[in-house]
Order: structure tokens, then C-alpha cells, then sequence
């Protein structure tokens, strides 16, 4: 599909990075940018930015781990605009576990489970069936992560399984829209090659307190800053994608009707060989050897 002026785009963690560098995209191309996110205050401001650069912009605050926000997110977004071109289920969390996973609470699991798995199946419920009856072309944006959807990093495994999780659903989905003959595409989006400065490393702030852990943390939550000191003192290169790249890779994306929004990157490449390698060959998957720390 062509993006184009008239055409409305739904995305949701859209308070800020990436979610928010694809609406800015997204209005840049002239669309209509509808934002979801769990935080008000940061949503606001980030509508209020765009509507300073001329964008067309709605907000609605929106936990997507719960159906029935995200549904009602559908329904306002189709009364107010009566279509939707484009959906980015974007919204995710990290989980704050630690340790084995033998030793993860269980709560962990539920909350990202809830808001990267859950978001993204309630996000296709709400909206595809409307999509595809509305007859435009349109197009379907998951996203995923190098963890997890190509290879998991042990020490954030819960955040793994959810985006492997993402993977899988869009890879169904997609194939699901072509028995239908839909006009209506999907991609998985993997953000990067390098690391995002977004608000994932501090997903605590919002957590719910249903979700609330149950006991105190070990060591207490890294912050971005401190993550990036880290590793340039124990001589690590860090290098950053900035997020308008990540946008522009979902447009040209969009419009080339890509599957896989995966930026080149010889890390990943070698990522995904050595992982097929090991399934092919029935072999154990020592590629994750130089991840696990003791």
C-alpha cells in the first residue's frame, strides 16, 4: 500500500520512542495519527508536540492488556475517522525479573505476557476484522525484538519468550490475511541493529499494581544510563539506532509490503545462521553460550 494523506494510523505505546518516531513518520506522510498509551501525561505532551508540526493527532489513554480498552480504542477510532489504514501494536514492557528463571516470580510473566503478547492479539481482534471490511488496503505492524524473535538473551528471557511469541502471531496473521485474500498486509518489526534509547528500560514506572512483585528486588533497576556506563566500562562499544531510523524502515516497509522488518546487521545475520544451524544439525544451541552469565 501507498501511504498517504486522508489515511489513519493507529499506534499504540505512542507516548514516546519508537512508538512515537512512527507517528511522527507516519503524520510526516500526511496520515491522521491516532496515540495509545498507559501514560497520560506523557501522551498528551507527545500529542501536543505533534500538532505543533501541523500533524492531525487523537489520543486515548489505553492499557493493552486489557481487551476491553483496546476494543474501545477501535470503536472511538472508527467513529471519529470511520477507517484505519494502519496498526502498530507497538506497546511492550520489560519484566523486572531476576535471577534463573527458576526463580522468577510469577507475576513477571504475567505482566509481559499481558502487555506484548496479550496487546498485540487484542490490537488484531479490535482492529483487523474492521480493516478488512472496510476493503482499503491497509497494513498490520507487530513489534517484536532481536531478543527473542531471532535469538533469546537468557538474562531477559521473560522479555524473549514474549517477542518470540510476536514472531509466531504475526507470521499467523499474516498467513491468515492471504487465505482471506484480504487487502490488508503484516510485518514484525525488529527495532535496531544497535540499542534504542526508549522508555522499555525503565517499563517499571508503569506497572499496575495487580502486577505488583512480591517481593523486593534484589539489586535495585538500571537505568539506561547506567546500563550504557556499564558497558563501556567493561569495554564495550555502544552504539544507538536513532528511533526515525526505525520509523522509516516501518513506511518503506509499509509500501514494499515487507514481511520481515529486519535491518541489515552482520550480528543478526550471524544470529539466525547459527540458530538454524543448530536446528538443522540437531545439535544444542551452543550460540547462546557467550550470552549466559554466571
Amino acid at each position: 500500500m501507498e501511504l498517504a494523506t486522508g489515511q489513519v494510523a493507529v499506534v499504540t505505546g505512542a507516548a514516546g520512542g519508537i512508538g512515537l518516531a512512527l507517528a511522527r513518520g507516519f503524520a510526516a506522510r500526511g496520515l491522521t495519527v491516532v496515540l495509545a498509551d498507559v501514560e497520560e501525561g506523557a501522551l498528551h505532551k507527545a500529542a501536543d508536540g505533534l500538532r505543533a508540526e501541523g500533524a492531525t493527532v487523537h489520543v486515548r489513554v489505553v492499557d493493552v492488556g486489557v481487551r476491553e480498552q483496546v476494543h474501545a480504542l477501535a470503536e472511538d477510532t472508527y467513529e471519529r475517522f470511520g477507517a484505519v489504514h494502519v496498526l502498530c501494536n507497538n506497546a511492550g514492557v520489560g519484566s523486572g525479573a531476576e535471577g534463573r528463571m527458576w526463580e522468577h516470580e510469577p507475576n513477571d510473566w504475567k505482566w509481559a505476557f499481558e502487555v506484548n503478547v496479550w496487546g498485540v492479539f487484542h490490537g488484531i481482534q479490535a482492529f483487523v476484522p474492521r480493516m478488512i471490511a472496510g476493503g482499503e488496503p491497509g497494513h498490520v505492524v507487530n513489534t517484536s525484538s532481536g531478543d527473542g524473535g531471532i535469538a533469546p538473551l537468557p538474562t531477559a528471557s521473560v522479555y524473549a519468550v514474549t517477542k518470540a511469541a510476536v514472531v509466531t502471531m504475526t507470521e499467523s496473521l499474516y498467513a491468515h490475511l492471504r487465505a482471506e485474500h484480504a487487502r490488508v498486509g503484516a510485518s514484525v518489526l525488529f527495532p535496531g541493529p544497535h540499542m534504542l534509547r526508549t522508555g522499555l528500560w525503565e517499563s517499571h514506572r508503569n506497572r499496575p499494581e495487580r502486577y505488583a512483585k512480591q517481593r523486593p528486588r534484589k539489586t535495585p533497576y538500571r537505568t539506561l544510563g547506567q546500563w550504557e556506563a556499564a558497558l563501556r566500562e567493561a569495554g564495550q562499544e555502544v552504539v544507538f539506532t536513532p528511533v526515525e531510523e526505525v520509523a522509516d524502515l516501518v513506511a518503506e516497509g509499509i509500501e514494499a509490503d515487507r514481511f520481515w522488518l529486519l535491518p541489515a546487521s552482520e550480528h543478526s545475520d550471524r544470529q539466525i545462521r547459527a540458530r538454524a544451524r543448530s536446528m538443522l544439525e540437531r545439535s544444542a544451541p551452543d550460540y547462546l553460550e557467550k550470552f549466559i552469565l554466571d
